[in-house]
């Protein structure tokens, strides 16, 4: 059962605190008047101690930068183990697919919430997570995109699924993305699949005299096209087509402080669940 909000502030850890996405996050969090940031954590060489306020020009916020993951999560759990339920500090994590599994999993080990924004995990490291979380008792969230506007065009896409057969999606990010496609994508697709019907039924014998140039084929059918480069932050498209039209849904991330609305409203409610959660929509 949920637990009336308190007027404690929530305690929050950021993970990947000096990237782009974590530096947003920890802007976020100063500035929202019910939370307080406890812990920074990230590995970029010659930081580990400088105050991360002065690093990212908020001034002095007395929270060092630190690469000890697990020591900032104990941390963190132990400063509010006596709160009660529904209490307990909350991970935003914006790392790397190579971690994430790891960082999740120790979280919930900790009793920390997990609020995690890197995509990569596998169906089958979530469905691990989600078990273990529940096991745990400890709420989670994985969130491939906290973008309103994202899950709005999710939610129009698999509404125009049941009328179309013929559809591909195409995500567009910074070249410094390190999976393809994003988990973003990989989830629209699968809203779409939801009505358990195939897609893009073969109309010609295709060859390809460039292997990859029609883009990576799911299942159903559907297929993902994944464009890196320079000067995109984070951008999607899904494209529907039928005899005489197409139908075209694009949602495009101009900043990243788009995101910030669907992160604190996650950490906000994240303590409030049982188990791990897929898709802010989940929380909407």
């Amino acid at each position: 059962m949920a637990q009336a909000p308190s007027a404690k502030p929530i305690s929050v850890v950021v993970a990947g605190a000096l990237g782009r996405m974590g530096a947003e996050v920890i802007k976020a969090v100063v500035g929202a008047s019910d939370c307080q940031l406890v812990g920074a954590i990230d590995t970029t060489p010659g930081k580990e101690g400088v105050d991360v306020g002065l690093e990212l020009g908020l001034g002095e916020l007395e929270v060092a930068i630190t690469s000890d993951f697990e020591g900032t999560l104990c941390q963190a759990s132990q400063a509010v183990r006596n709160d009660g339920p529904g209490m307990g500090a909350v991970l935003v994590d914006f790392t790397h697919p190579s971690v994430v599994y790891e960082h999740t999993r120790a979280s919930i080990a900790y009793g920390v919430h997990p609020v995690i924004g890197t995509t990569g995990l596998s169906p089958d490291q979530l469905n691990d997570l989600a078990s273990f979380a529940g096991k745990a008792s400890v709420g989670g969230a994985v969130i491939p995109n906290f973008s309103v506007g994202m899950v709005l065009l999710q939610q129009a896409a698999a509404a125009a699924a049941r009328f179309y057969d013929f559809a591909e999606l195409t995500e567009l990010h910074h070249n410094r993305k390190a999976d393809a496609p994003s988990g973003t994508c990989i989830k629209t697709a699968e809203l779409m699949e939801e009505l358990g019907k195939s897609f893009n039924p073969l109309q010609v014998e295709e060859h390809e005299t460039l292997e990859g140039c029609r883009g990576g084929q799911r299942e159903s059918g559907l297929r993902l096209h994944s464009i890196r480069l320079p000067g995109l932050v984070a951008h999607q498209e899904v494209m529907f087509g039928a005899p005489g039209e197409t139908y075209t849904l694009r949602h495009d991330t101009i900043d990243r402080s788009a995101y910030m609305p669907g992160v604190l409203l996650t950490a906000r409610k994240v303590r409030q669940l049982e188990g791990l959660v897929y898709g802010l929509e989940r929380l909407l």
